[in-house]
């Protein structure tokens, strides 16, 4: 029985917000560790937790850089976890190390030009449902908008099941196994975590959407936060109460 989930931070601006709300609801003890302030990575995870694996704007490439040094102690924490079936969530560059490890490709998003692609803002995912009694995403519709921040993308690892997809970006979402669920895209973030990634990380957003970005995110927000979220809390909860219960 899963008792605590135990959250792996990689900057500030990152945080479980939603999840830790979520895992509370349902019972669970909410540990976090900051990574990016020296916090160790746990060697495993014990039986009793629930793993999370937050995002950041490092990424894969950035695995053995001494600039980041707990990303590979992390691949390692994950190899285990799906070794030993653990539960784990992974989210943004948490779901892009679950890939890592099942030996799917983790690359830049680009068009068939070769020109570099963004998800940065709101934009619907189509959601896969296997039926009413689907354990994670039951009581939903087929699309759900929801907030992206990312110019990288992973392929569906092996064996995995698709849980949602865009067109620019065809495996947003996947269950792996029966205890790993790793989320491109963001269900845990509200208006005060989305004003936190457009400061912080301002210069990835004009990048991907221009000068006008905070701008334009910010009439997105007011047009898809509010009706988006009984939709995205229900996902968040099906998914640790699926991961919780084992």
């Amino acid at each position: 029985m899963v008792k605590r989930g135990l959250v792996l931070q990689h900057v500030p601006f990152e945080g479980p917000a939603a999840i830790g709300e979520v895992c509370r609801e349902v019972g669970l003890e909410v540990e976090v560790r900051r990574l990016d302030l020296g916090d160790a990575v746990p060697e495993a995870v014990s039986p009793e937790e629930l793993l999370v694996v937050m995002g950041g704007p490092m990424g894969i490439g950035d695995i053995g850089s001494p600039e980041f040094p707990f990303l590979e102690r992390e691949v390692e924490l994950v190899r285990r976890c799906l070794t030993d079936e653990a539960p784990i969530l992974g989210v943004c560059l948490g779901a892009q190390l679950i890939a890592h490890v099942a030996s799917a490709p983790v690359q830049p998003m680009k068009a068939p030009d070769g020109a570099r692609v963004f998800e940065l803002g709101w934009a619907p995912v189509k959601l896969h449902k296997v039926g009413p009694g689907d354990p994670i995403l039951g009581g939903l519709e087929g699309e759900l908008s929801v907030f992206h921040w990312h110019g990288d993308h992973f392929a569906l690892p092996s064996g995995a099941r698709l849980l949602a997809s865009t067109e620019v970006c065809p495996a947003q979402g996947f269950l792996l196994g029966a205890r790993a669920v790793g989320l491109q895209f963001h269900i845990e973030v509200g208006l005060s975590e989305i004003e936190t990634v457009m400061e912080a990380d301002r210069s990835f957003l004009v990048r991907a959407r221009g000068e006008r970005g905070p701008e334009a995110i910010r009439e997105e927000t007011k047009l898809h936060e509010a009706p988006s979220l009984g939709g995205r809390q229900r996902l968040l909860r099906n998914i640790v109460e699926f991961l919780a219960r084992g």
